[in-house]
């Protein structure tokens, strides 16, 4: 997973502003950066990956059940001609 820019400067900044001290705007500041680096957030790089393996795996079910479409289609037919065969 690709990490995600956090300008802590500017956050703290924000915090100061808002009535936090100096000692807590940095105490939050990190814990955020701490908690965001923990999580687990998808990319949009992450997403078009996922998205292209889903849509390979599409393809090779489709061409599977094609495969076994053709197959139960000549076995039906096969069995059609052997009791044509058999009852006339």
């Amino acid at each position: 997973m690709a990490s995600i820019t956090f300008d802590t400067h500017e956050f703290i900044k924000t915090l100061e502003k808002a009535g936090f001290d100096e000692k807590q705007a940095e105490a939050v500041a990190l814990a955020f950066k701490n908690a965001q680096r923990e999580a687990e957030v998808a990319t949009k790089e992450d997403i078009a990956l996922v998205r292209s393996e889903v849509r390979e795996m599409e393809h090779r079910l489709k061409a599977d059940l094609i495969k076994w479409m053709a197959g139960l289609l000549l076995a039906q037919a096969a069995l059609v001609a052997t009791l044509v065969k058999l009852f006339s």
